[in-house]
């Protein structure tokens, strides 16, 4: 008998996320120079994953 592919471990899909949260943000950001200690984090540009 198979396994359903839903059940399947997720090692298998690697699907390249489009959105980062909130704390990628921040770092990406902060690797850019474009953010600083001790600034708001509501209102972030938006940025792009780095590939």
């Amino acid at each position: 008998m198979s396994q359903h592919p839903s059940l399947k471990g997720k090692g298998a899909i690697q699907a390249k996320r489009s959105v980062l949260k909130r704390f990628e943000r921040v770092d990406l950001l902060k690797k850019r120079g474009q953010f600083k200690d001790g600034q708001r984090v509501i209102g972030l540009p938006k940025t792009k994953p780095e590939d």
